[in-house]
């Protein structure tokens, strides 16, 4: 029986994949690479490498790539200040699975940039715990993220769903021993999805999946 879910954020729970292809396609024009939403895609929702490391195959390093890491990291967070939506279908399918299973977001995203994103989204009172990017060693696909969500729930990988939307994702939930449900969005569609529990087309459709 599953006794808890583990969300990932970006792009499952509120829209911000759009915003962080746009910060990081302007600074890298700095650094001549044109990044397109095809190698960001590939780049960042499939091998979940940094971005940034197309500006260092340019040639930049040490402090240049440190500045631009910055730049990058200010406009991103001036345009989630901005606000962001709330997809489709997640409000209604929170509250249905609130006091029902218990819940948590492991998130790749920056403490200041999650906390920018939800100032106003009204969503986090339905979570347990957030795990942020500074909570764990290694990102997506390592399983690191996942494995703290298990440890802080106290439940075991079979009593525990990951939801996610990127192929990186559902590397880093099935590594950490969890069936996961994949709901995918504009920027991650072409991933490789084969290892999810299902792909579902939208997020309503979960709660077939918790018996």
């Amino acid at each position: 029986m599953i006794k808890a879910i583990l969300w990932d954020n970006d792009g499952l729970l509120v829209d911000t994949e759009r915003v962080y292809f746009e910060a990081n396609r302007q600074v890298l024009l700095q650094a001549g690479v044109k990044l397109t939403k095809e190698l960001f895609a590939d780049v960042s929702l499939r091998q979940g490498l940094s971005l940034l490391d197309l500006a260092r195959q340019s040639g930049w390093k040490g402090k240049q790539l440190a500045a631009l890491r910055q730049e990058r990291d200010s406009y991103y967070l001036e345009l989630l200040r901005k606000g962001v939506r709330i997809l489709p279908g997640v409000e209604a399918i929170l509250q249905v699975l609130r006091g029902k299973v218990r819940m948590g977001i492991v998130t790749s995203a920056q403490r200041v940039h999650f906390d920018a994103m939800h100032s106003r989204s009204g969503l986090l009172p339905h979570f347990e715990f957030v795990i942020t990017r500074e909570d764990y060693a290694h990102g997506k696909p390592a399983p690191d993220g996942y494995l703290e969500g298990l440890r802080r729930l106290g439940v075991g990988p079979v009593e525990c769903l990951a939801v996610e939307d990127s192929e990186r994702g559902l590397i880093s939930a099935v590594a950490a021993g969890m069936r996961c449900l994949v709901v995918p969005n504009a920027e991650s569609a072409g991933g490789d999805f084969s290892s999810a529990l299902a792909i579902l087309p939208e997020v309503s459709r979960l709660s077939d999946y918790l018996s």
